[in-house]
């Protein structure tokens, strides 16, 4: 499959953020744990260039913990500050404001030293669909100020959202780029939903990912959809038997594939299959 999906507004978008970085202090990259390289647009590092940055894994919760420490330290290591979260719960939150305080300790001096005393710090947070980006906000305002959503592309226009007397958020629209060069990135995007489904086959999607779980998490697999791992088994196979043990049959007793594709792709989305990581630090190219 090589998946490519990218509307036209997102260009719009792209303009946007470049004209609205010169009123902020920060940008806040929201990228998914589970995928966190192929959830990471190349162009924003294009875009933002220098300007001071806070990584946040958001949906550690359903991540694999040892690559997430992993991918922490390798983004601290490009000077960037980190934080993990889950946005859903709020777990991590809490500290996203002391992260962003501390990052941008020397500026607040500076703005001090000029009298500046009491200027609210602005950050524009930006991510790829689908990552949780505008429920992240929410909880960081502790209010629903930016509409959230289950589905990419819900959030189409900036929007300035005040946390308190010391920080300002800026939320954008989520932003992919015109080519994945690399097809599995488009499939880790839309496994994750950061791809809309109705441009795709969901069973051959599903196959994939059953491919990838057969190979690295194999005993989740097992336990979620009761069947066993089987190192010689093509994904197709695996969703059959998935089907079967389901009872997802139709006229004639044929197995029901698309819906359990479309369950697979349910759970695996909402973290019912466990701790999961697509993306290891030490796989990158």
């Amino acid at each position: 499959m090589n998946i490519q999906w990218y509307p036209g507004h997102m260009t719009k978008t792209r303009r946007q953020i470049e004209a609205d970085l010169k009123n902020v202090d920060m940008v806040a990259e929201i990228i998914d744990a589970r995928i966190p390289r192929s959830s990471r647009n190349p162009d924003i590092d294009a875009i933002v260039g220098d300007k001071p940055r806070l990584i946040v894994l958001n949906r550690a919760d359903q991540a694999d913990e040892n690559a997430s420490r992993k991918w922490r330290e390798v983004f601290k290591q490009q000077g960037w500050a980190v934080l993990m979260t889950d946005a859903k719960t709020g777990k991590g939150v809490r500290e996203f404001s002391t992260v962003i305080q501390q990052a941008l300790a020397s500026q607040i001096a500076r703005w001090r030293e000029k009298g500046q005393v009491g200027r609210k710090v602005r950050v524009m947070v930006v991510g790829v669909p689908n990552v949780g980006k505008s429920t992240f906000i929410n909880q960081v305002a502790k209010r629903k100020s930016a509409k959230a959503g289950d589905k990419p592309g819900v959030t189409r226009g900036k929007q300035w959202v005040t946390v308190d007397a010391t920080l300002e958020l800026l939320d954008t629209p989520g932003i992919l780029w015109p080519k994945f060069e690399d097809p599995q990135v488009g499939l880790n995007l839309a496994f994750t939903g950061a791809v809309k489904d109705d441009i795709m086959d969901t069973e051959a999607l599903a196959c994939h990912l059953l491919d990838l779980l057969n190979s690295h998490y194999p005993k989740a697999m097992a336990e979620r959809y009761k069947i066993d791992a089987d190192p010689d088994a093509q994904g197709w196979e695996l969703l059959e038997r998935a089907a079967r043990k389901r009872g997802f049959l139709i006229s004639g007793g044929e197995v029901d594939t698309q819906r359990m594709a479309n369950i697979l792709l349910d759970e695996f989305r909402g973290g019912k299959l466990g701790q999961i990581t697509l993306e290891w630090p030490e796989e990158t190219p």
